[in-house]
């Protein structure tokens, strides 16, 4: 195994640990253990628990950013690169689990030298998202409204999912985003629902 490959296992495998035992709960000699090396070597590799946990958040970040970079110049319109950038986080709590909670669950466990070069990623992402709201709103596939909050429902549909999806359910990952965006590009609604002023619909009898 060369030297990339054996900090890429490392970072995987402790990424599950974290997810199954939690951050504060794994050690490191938890992750030599799992990983099948001395703890010296292991110190070859990361100096510290805390530099891994930096590691398992640029990859995951890293990950988001560049696949949808990848998709920018196919002329995939901004509603369909809104999916795929929703896709990409669901389909990420199947193939990389650990990431997904240590992301959104340890950022405050984060070094202090390295929260800021992470945040300034997650930033960078957020407005990625809001940019494709924005400009499909410029496009007029999406009515006006307020594109920063319409960003933050996205994310929050989509980031809170790893609480409860679990692969081998009733849907997969790319069809539970699927329905995440038929739900924020049309709504619940029906078109009975347009007929009635807004806030003045009658409750159903009981």
């Amino acid at each position: 195994m060369s030297p990339a490959e054996r900090r890429q296992q490392i970072i995987s495998l402790a990424a599950g640990l974290f997810d199954q035992s939690g951050y504060s709960n794994t050690t490191m000699d938890d992750i030599a253990r799992e990983v099948g090396v001395a703890k010296p070597t292991l110190y070859h590799y990361f100096p510290s628990k805390d530099d891994i946990l930096h590691a398992i958040h640029e990859e995951f970040i890293d990950l988001l950013i560049s696949r949808h970079e990848a998709r920018a110049g196919t002329g995939l319109r901004p509603e369909q690169l809104l999916l795929e950038a929703m896709a990409d986080i669901l389909e990420l709590m199947e193939t990389h689990r650990g990431h997904v909670r240590v992301f959104f669950e340890h950022h405050r466990e984060l070094p202090s030298e390295a929260r800021g070069p992470i945040r300034i990623k997650r930033d960078h992402y957020e407005k990625i998202v809001e940019d494709l709201i924005a400009e499909g709103m410029a496009m007029g596939v999406l009515r006006q409204t307020d594109a920063h909050l319409a960003t933050l429902a996205t994310f929050g549909m989509c980031n809170w999912a790893y609480q409860w999806y679990r692969p081998g359910g009733a849907l997969r990952s790319r069809e539970i985003a699927y329905q995440f965006w038929n739900y924020l590009i049309y709504g619940l609604g029906t078109d009975e629902l347009g007929t009635v002023p807004f806030g003045r619909a009658t409750p159903p009898e009981a």
